[in-house]
């Protein structure tokens, strides 16, 4: 029963449960096992709404409590164990549930991860992972703000996870990886890029092409697979990229309706239009997996569609389908010497800076100590005899 059943947090988006109940009901209809999960009478009071239910694969699981947004994320899943999002990664972990889809609280979703899940054994930090859409298919772009502060190894280990993610959803037989950086020149970037750029560079990997550093224009190339990055700028470049793509409708809109020529052109150009919209239309790509929790998790926009949670759903299924957690496992376990150098390197730069900070403070003692010349012996002033 399990292997295709997905558990929906029926309490985590902004128009709760009703958007989760829809979305449950047109997923179960396209064939997907479904498991709601909330309070359950509100859940049948929702459901009262649609006809002809009894035969569809789509069960109601009891969970009183709700994390919101303004809650916690340690804390509230503590505080609130029988909370609909937690349940969900519960039924996941006891095997009653392959995936769980919500659009709650994302650092809640972060903390059922690694609580419920745990990591996948040899992984540092979980990263959130979005798809860019471009001319050539999809590029994977992660973090996307499940760690704001990052160390060389967690870029490291982005990069294999992200190459897995690209390998087993998108095909590529050898993905190709960047770092994002404000130029393509080696002494570019930040001490934090330069260290990763130079552990995937001295230790290639038979699983993935490594590119270099590339810039954020390069996400649009169809030249790259995977770019990766700390969570505090991936979170930017995506509103970015979101907020442009918005944008750039806008005034195309704005445009053709403003010119009776540009509307009889834009008749002509419907189909063309339509899938453009399709291919740029974020309902399509449902949500964000987190990957490095030993488990299938999909993070979702608060304000997602019944439409998005539906796609959120179909993508679950099809982790579920193309073993991407296996997948996972293994790719960890293949590169456990790369991941070994980046330990040891990190080792090596505290240990310097140790070693400064004890310069440092020594040269600063030394300079404090009143009264005191190289000519004169300790305790006595320069112009002193004995």
């Amino acid at each position: 029963m399990a292997e295709r059943t997905i558990a929906i947090d029926a309490f985590g988006s902004d128009r709760c449960p009703e958007v989760e109940i829809e979305a449950a009901v047109l997923a179960a209809r396209a064939g997907h096992r479904i498991l709601l999960v909330g309070d359950e009478a509100r859940l049948h009071r929702g459901l009262a709404r649609f006809d002809n239910l009894s035969a569809l694969p789509l069960e109601i699981r009891h969970a009183p409590a709700v994390i919101t947004m303004e809650d916690s994320p340690g804390k509230a899943i503590r505080a609130k164990p029988d909370a609909s999002m937690p349940t969900c990664f519960e039924l996941v972990r006891r095997g009653e549930a392959a995936a769980v889809v919500s659009a709650g609280n994302s650092g809640a979703m972060l903390a059922c991860g690694l609580f419920k899940f745990g990591r996948i054994k040899g992984v540092d930090r979980p990263a959130i992972v979005s798809s860019i859409p471009g001319p050539d298919g999809a590029c994977v772009l992660l973090d996307m703000g499940a760690n704001v502060e990052c160390r060389p190894l967690n870029l490291v280990q982005f990069a294999v996870m992200g190459a897995t993610f690209a390998a087993v959803t998108n095909g590529r037989s050898s993905p190709v990886v960047g770092i994002l950086a404000n130029g393509a020149e080696e002494g570019k970037g930040t001490e934090l890029t330069r260290a990763a750029h130079r552990l995937l560079r001295d230790h290639p990997s038979p699983a993935f092409t490594y590119r270099g550093y590339v810039e954020g224009s390069d996400l649009f190339s169809g030249e790259l697979d995977v770019v990766v990055t700390d969570g505090f700028t991936g979170n930017i470049a995506l509103k970015a990229i979101e907020a442009t793509a918005r944008a750039l409708i806008g005034i195309v809109r704005q445009e053709v309706e403003g010119r009776r020529l540009s509307q009889l052109g834009a008749l002509l150009m419907r189909p063309s239009l339509s899938a453009i919209k399709r291919r740029m239309d974020p309902d399509n790509y449902g949500g964000a997996p987190l990957l490095g929790v030993d488990g299938i998790a999909i993070i979702c926009h608060g304000g997602s569609t019944p439409r998005a949670l539906v796609s959120a759903i179909d993508v679950a299924a099809s982790y579920v389908d193309r073993d991407l957690t296996p997948g996972l496992r293994e790719a960890v376990r293949a590169h456990r010497e790369l991941f070994a150098a980046a330990k040891a390197d990190a080792a090596k730069a505290d240990a310097a800076k140790i070693d400064a900070a004890k310069i440092d403070a020594s040269g600063a003692d030394a300079s404090a100590t009143p009264g005191k010349t190289d000519d004169a012996p300790s305790g006595q002033g320069a112009g002193e005899s004995t």
